[in-house]
């Protein structure tokens, strides 16, 4: 990695950090796309756990006295088994984690009615691990996918975003995991980069922080529709065209 990517890497985490600081989503969806250009699918996996796991970290740390445990821990549960379902049948490319993605930006269209899930009953919270454990070893990412539990529940945007960055601290332990030997193929400069930048993880974090904080709920969930549905079709347009070259 040469200077410049370096130095384009640790601005681009503290931008995207300070989205998802606001958002609780969004910020993954662009570092990751960073990180697909730098490295190949598998390293740019493991990469983004390290700095997402430090974003969402503190993002968790700051809103702790929100975060609803409960939910988490069977969340928690949920995650593992996707790992274990995974873990010897899946290999990503780029072609195929930017269509999932892509695809993504549907699920925040849907309306709420059409939803019978709620993150606050047992078993849904409990679904939403397995599927959102898939997803983020699968794309990367599961930010819109662990929305749409939280839609009907009766939690502010402080318990969703907070509850979500826990939720999310665990899933992307286990895809460091689950990329462990992608990682390897880092030289230890490059590791050296990548440990440099996650700081300005908590940086941005921080930041969007205040920032959410002069939000109504109405204006968070309405920018969180746009952003993520732009963010996802470009991702669409370069799996489309990564598949026809």
């Amino acid at each position: 990695m040469s200077l410049m990517s370096g130095l384009a890497l640790i601005s681009v985490v503290f931008l995207t950090s300070m989205l998802s600081g606001v958002f609780g989503m969004a910020g993954g969806l662009v570092l990751l796309w960073f990180l697909l250009i730098l490295f190949p699918a598998g390293t740019a996996m493991a990469v983004h756990g390290v700095i997402q796991l430090t974003s969402n970290g503190s993002r968790a740390w700051l809103s702790r006295r929100f975060i609803v445990w409960r939910i988490v821990m069977l969340m928690t549960l949920g995650v593992l088994i996707a790992a274990a379902l995974l873990l010897f049948s899946y290999s990503p490319n780029t072609a195929t984690v930017s269509l999932l993605i892509g695809l993504m930006p549907i699920l925040v269209w849907i309306p709420k009615r059409w939803f019978h899930l709620d993150a606050n009953r047992a078993s849904h919270a409990l679904g939403c691990g397995i599927a959102a454990g898939s997803l983020t070893i699968a794309a990367g990412v599961s930010g819109p996918l662990i929305d749409i539990f939280f839609v009907r529940s009766q939690m502010d945007r402080r318990q969703v975003v907070a509850t979500k960055a826990m939720i999310q601290v665990v899933a992307h332990s286990i895809k460091i995991l689950f990329y462990l030997g992608a990682a390897m193929a880092l030289s230890t400069s490059e590791w050296g980069i990548v440990l440099l930048a996650a700081p300005f993880a908590i940086f941005g974090t921080h930041t969007g922080n205040r920032i959410l904080q002069r939000l109504t709920d109405a204006n968070f969930r309405t920018w969180t529709r746009w952003i993520v549905t732009g963010i996802g079709g470009f991702y669409f347009l370069q799996g489309l065209f990564l598949l026809t070259r």
